[in-house]
């Protein structure tokens, strides 16, 4: 008869676990894209600049500098380094999830049970000790040490806690990401502050020469080969000019708290030397070959990371449609008084049970979290995907902006020494009478905006080789 039960028993156990198996609802599967092309302009060269490291790659002092005081100031950066530490906070309570947890115990009570019933009917005939009657109120005491074990059949625990390894992982691509985001941020703020101090020079010196043919004019006035009129517009002019420093000077401001903002400290001025921006060479760029971005760009590896994690989200909610098994086991001492508590074994208890238990009837919740966790899955692979995509496109977007940048600087080169000339050409031919004043008003004014793009146009060059400096996924090694 034992027998017969025992089998019924096992065969529902096994049953259920048939039922549950079976229940699991399927998957959609999608494998993420890594194919890249082979190359971005022909070339198979596998050497790389985005392999540099940063202080190679950026030589002014100043700027190393810079970026040194914001690797330890920012406090972006520094609150994500607090969002690592709490991912691997994570890590440590899943693994403590699937080992078995210990715990010690006591406690104290009082307890009395009434006469006429089952248990105050069968203590009404025992004596603990002869001669003595049962306390009416009897106390408790228990000193026990119990202990709960989940036993991770299905490795539900386990892949819960590589998931947690896998985002600590993506939280490191993470702060990564943001280190060469901090880098791009502040050499494109300085090299724009560098112009700009170039461009606050060009002002003066135009000033300067403004000034110079201004007086000129005033002495072709009291000569009477000119009008007040000409005075009056090289007058303008020169207040034009001297008007446009202070939005210069503004933009130098804001500039200069950018960078601060960035280095974490309150507004002060930035050390920098501008002589020679007019003369700096951009870097040379070796792009390597696409695949590289696969392990150079922190933000691709941080996808991949968050990917994985995705993956084992699933299987972590499959598990929950299987029976869990869980085992609890208490074992201590407890007597009704402290006098007997350390007579042993009267006062021994111990106890070890075992709990297998699964869904049966209404798993809509786990369905809705296992549909939700495959869900999050593909939206991963479409995540890595455009990461992996957009990565190829800003570095050919910056290979085509250097290459056209370099062009047009050619260009405006030349332009501006076209115009220099002109300007002491049209101040000759003003003099002798041979052009009139509008002339040089426009020549000069023409000269100053071909100087200011030509600087502009020098800024973006040297924005360029940041960029794709980050482009490449340079910055964080």
């Amino acid at each position: 008869m034992m027998r017969n039960k025992r089998q019924i028993r096992v065969g529902i156990v096994l049953l259920t676990l048939i039922y549950t198996g079976c229940s699991v609802p399927p998957v959609v599967h999608r494998s993420e894209n890594r194919t890249t092309p082979v190359s971005y302009n022909g070339s198979q060269d596998s050497t790389n600049t985005g392999k540099l490291s940063w202080k190679t790659y950026f030589t002014d002092p100043n700027l190393v500098a810079l970026i040194d005081t914001a690797f330890k100031n920012n406090q972006e950066l520094n609150i994500t380094l607090q969002e690592i530490e709490i991912s691997r906070q994570e890590i440590r309570a899943r693994k403590g999830e699937y080992l078995p947890f210990v715990g010690l115990g006591g406690g104290a009570g009082v307890d009395k049970i009434g006469r006429y019933t089952n248990i105050g009917a069968s203590e009404a005939t025992t004596d603990i000790k002869p001669g003595k009657e049962t306390p009416e109120f009897l106390p408790d005491v228990q000193v026990a040490a119990f202990a709960h074990w989940e036993v991770d059949i299905w490795h539900k625990l386990r892949n819960a806690r590589k998931a947690a390894v896998s985002r600590y992982l993506a939280s490191v691509e993470g702060k990564n990401f943001m280190m060469t985001n901090i880098i791009s941020e502040i050499a494109n703020s300085y090299y724009e502050l560098l112009a700009l101090d170039t461009q606050l020079a060009i002002i003066q010196q135009n000033i300067e020469i403004q000034n110079n043919a201004l007086k000129i004019v005033r002495m072709e006035k009291e000569a009477t080969r000119v009008t007040e009129l000409a005075v009056k517009r090289f007058e303008a002019q020169v207040l034009h000019t001297q008007d446009l420093q202070y939005d210069i000077k503004q933009r130098i401001t804001v500039t200069e708290n950018r960078i601060n903002f960035l280095l974490g400290r309150y507004p002060q001025p930035v050390l920098r030397n501008s002589a020679g921006f007019a003369t700096l060479l951009p870097n040379i760029i070796q792009t390597g070959i696409p695949s590289q971005l696969l392990q150079n760009r922190p933000d691709v590896r941080q996808a991949e990371n968050n990917l994985a994690a995705a993956r084992l989200d699933v299987e972590v909610a499959r598990a929950n449609f299987y029976p869990s098994l869980s085992l609890n086991a208490t074992l201590g001492v407890r007597a009704f008084s402290p006098l007997y508590i350390a007579r042993l074994p009267e006062s021994l208890v111990a106890t070890l049970a075992g709990d297998l238990a699964g869904p049966l009837i209404n798993k809509n919740a786990i369905k809705a979290t296992y549909a939700s966790a495959n869900a999050r899955q593909i939206q991963a692979v479409y995540d890595y995907e455009r990461t992996v995509l957009n990565a190829y496109i800003e570095v050919a977007n910056q290979l085509s902006n250097i290459g056209n940048l370099a062009s047009s600087y050619d260009l405006k080169s030349k332009e501006v020494d076209a115009l220099t000339q002109s300007i002491t050409i049209s101040n000759g031919l003003f003099r002798s009478a041979r052009a009139d004043y509008m002339e040089v008003l426009l020549t000069q004014r023409d000269a100053l905006e071909s100087r200011f793009d030509l600087i502009e146009t020098k800024m973006q060059q040297m924005s360029a080789t940041v960029n794709i400096y980050r482009a490449l996924g340079g910055g964080w090694n």
